[in-house]
């Protein structure tokens, strides 16, 4: 046995922690952690912007997948710091925990509190170069891996009112699956920040493709919301605009509502994405709660008392927060704990929210009578639900053509959804029965995207879905209720067998968010092909497998299958290419995006079809699968 003594307590100095364990710092090492870096790059820059002193930002994506960062703040400290002997550009650069937002003295409101960000860049890139432009000189120093190889050292005059920060890096494939940048989430968040500091201009140019946009809103958060609702038909044409400043806190909402039967807030905090909420998302729903109650009492029928659900059916809103010290949970902040935050929020969005209403009867009168529309249909849906459990047993009796596996334990079984009878017959042969379930769906469910949850929940394919997963839905969703670790989608690999698994995908989004986000959601790839020879039997998941093999196996003689659908496939070649899990593949469903997965199934499954045919128009050329 290995000994266990003082001399085996090793202690990673400067950023070798940070390499050693990068997804404590980032989230992973693919491609959501590779992106973090920009943002963490970026963000620095965007604490210039909330301080007053930026106002252009420009990001480039270059050939060789490294970025530049270029930003006209006040550039970072060159100079020797006192006590700790070296450049304060290199401490910040080399050393966790270094930075100027510790105390509220030069930013006063700021997104990067931890002073790790760039210095976890710096550690996780093949090479970094900041340049840092102020007092009429440019600087410059270069690191490999998080160590400097040069001093910090002058490069140039500069003309007296020039100023800024660039910082250069190239991400290191030693840490990360690909170093591959995609345009999309890049351009994504800086729409994103640009929408939330208003006036804020940002350019982002991608080299590798000669591409170039630039992002500049007036309008704000309002662009914001607009933006998110424009595939959309609203309410009334102008978003609600509230803002209040209290104890040092500054917040900012912007609400608009549309016809559609969803909710969509999202919550930011020093210009970061709060995606798992906190304390001012807690306190602006109550806030609008008890403003539309307070308004529908004064002014409608007494006797209706509304639900938050009720009230938020349709709405599309951006919380906007500006903090002096934010407490946000784990270094990637999707969470903000100030307790003192949720009453003042409450209080800012009570008063302006209720001052609004009365100024403004016509979309007030809107407001309240989509409220009480909402009301009445999750009555009915909740009536609905107490027939079908009394029926059928919903969150309590299985469903019928759920074939259930003997184990009971939820943290190996699975559940597999598989398009057609006659691919559950076959999937139910094939399974291992002890920790796989099977639930054969016929044809396509219903648009849940299109209708509101009563009519939900009398489509007989959903409701086997939520009584076989046994979690409850939207608010009553709890994980601890689950039957399954994994929920895996088999359809066919056609136009029809993707149609199901986006309507699937929508329903789950909608109605099970967490179960997405949690990681419970799979889909599994059939086999396109089955090819003996040799006395050796190959699935192929691909046209680009199927052709390497037949170079490879050159003239030799090959008996080939190619599979139209998972019902040409019998329980033993189903086993072994998509359901054991020892040569299987599936992938995990993940939510990288809250704001361009909701864009994204707006697009593809809302009401309106001009977005959809663009959509369609915009990325025909990417087809690699067509069904015709």
């Amino acid at each position: 046995m290995q000994e266990y003594g003082a001399k085996e307590i090793k202690l990673l100095k400067d950023l070798e922690a940070v390499r050693k364990r990068p997804s404590m710092y980032i989230g992973s090492t693919g491609s959501r952690g590779l992106h973090h870096l920009v943002s963490e790059v970026v963000d620095n820059s965007i604490d210039e912007v909330l301080a007053g002193y930026c106002q252009n930002v420009e990001v480039v994506i270059h050939p060789d997948n490294s970025i530049t960062v270029i930003d006209d703040g006040r550039g970072i400290p060159v100079a020797h710091h006192p006590i700790y002997k070296k450049s304060a550009l290199e401490l910040v650069m080399t050393s966790l925990h270094a930075g100027g937002k510790f105390d509220n003295k030069i930013y006063r409101v700021a997104g990067g509190l931890h002073g790790v960000g760039v210095s976890v860049v710096n550690a996780l890139s093949e090479w970094l170069e900041a340049r840092v432009t102020r007092d009429g000189k440019t600087w410059r120093q270069r690191y490999e891996r998080g160590r400097p190889t040069t001093k910090v050292e002058c490069i140039g005059e500069a003309a007296s009112d020039n100023r800024g920060t660039q910082i250069s890096f190239k991400p290191d494939s030693e840490i990360f699956e690909s170093i591959e940048f995609e345009w999309e989430k890049i351009a994504r968040r800086l729409r994103e920040l640009a929408f939330l500091n208003q006036g804020l201009r940002i350019e982002v140019k991608d080299e590798r493709e000669e591409r170039k946009e630039v992002f500049q809103y007036e309008g704000g958060i309002r662009a914001f919301v607009k933006h998110l609702n424009r595939n959309r038909e609203v309410l009334f044409p102008e978003p609600v605009y509230l803002r209040g400043e209290k104890e040092d806190v500054s917040l900012e909402v912007a609400i608009q509502y549309n016809q559609s039967f969803i909710q969509d807030i999202f919550a930011f905090v020093n210009d970061i994405n709060t995606e798992e909420g906190g304390t001012h998302l807690s306190g602006f729903k109550s806030a609008l709660t008890r403003t539309v109650n307070d308004y529908v009492r004064k002014r409608e029928n007494k006797e209706v008392v509304l639900l938050g659900e009720d009230i938020r059916e349709g709405l599309t809103a951006i919380i906007n927060m500006k903090l002096p010290n934010p407490q946000f949970e784990g270094q990637t902040k999707t969470r903000l704990g100030n307790s003192e935050v949720k009453g003042i929020t409450e209080s800012i969005v009570y008063e302006n929210l209720s001052r609004y209403l009365e100024e403004n009867p016509s979309v007030a009168k809107l407001i309240v009578q989509k409220a009480i529309s909402s009301s009445r249909v999750r009555e009915a849906a909740r009536r609905a639900r107490e027939i079908t459990r009394k029926k059928e047993g919903l969150g309590g009796a299985l469903p019928g053509k759920l074939a259930a596996c003997s184990g009971d334990d939820p943290e190996k079984n699975e559940l597999y959804l598989v398009e057609g009878d006659s691919a559950g017959g076959s999937a139910k042969q094939g399974r291992d029965r002890h920790f796989q379930a099977i639930l054969p769906l016929r044809g396509k469910i219903l648009n849940v995207e299109k209708t509101h949850l009563a009519r939900a929940l009398n489509n007989k394919e959903i409701k086997s879905m939520i009584t076989a997963i046994g979690a409850g839905i939207k608010e009553e969703f709890d994980p601890s209720g689950l039957r399954y670790n994994k929920v895996i989608l088999m359809s066919d690999a056609d136009v029809d067998g993707a149609h199901i698994r986006t309507l699937i995908l929508t329903f789950f989004y909608r109605y099970m968010h967490q179960l997405i986000k949690e990681g419970y959601v799979y889909i599994a790839q059939p086999p396109l092909y089955r090819v003996k020879s040799k006395g050796k039997e190959h699935f192929l998941y691909t046209e680009e497998e199927f052709k390497k093999l037949r170079e490879k196996l050159g003239d030799a003689k090959m008996e080939v299958q190619r599979y139209k659908g998972l019902g040409e496939m019998n329980p033993e070649q189903l086993w072994k290419a998509a359901m054991n899990p020892a040569t299987r593949t599936i992938y995990q469903v993940s939510i990288e995006d809250a704001v361009e997965a909701d864009e994204l199934f707006t697009t593809l499954m809302g009401t309106e079809v001009e977005p959809r045919k663009n959509f369609i128009q915009k990325h025909a050329l990417e087809v690699t699968n067509l069904d015709i």
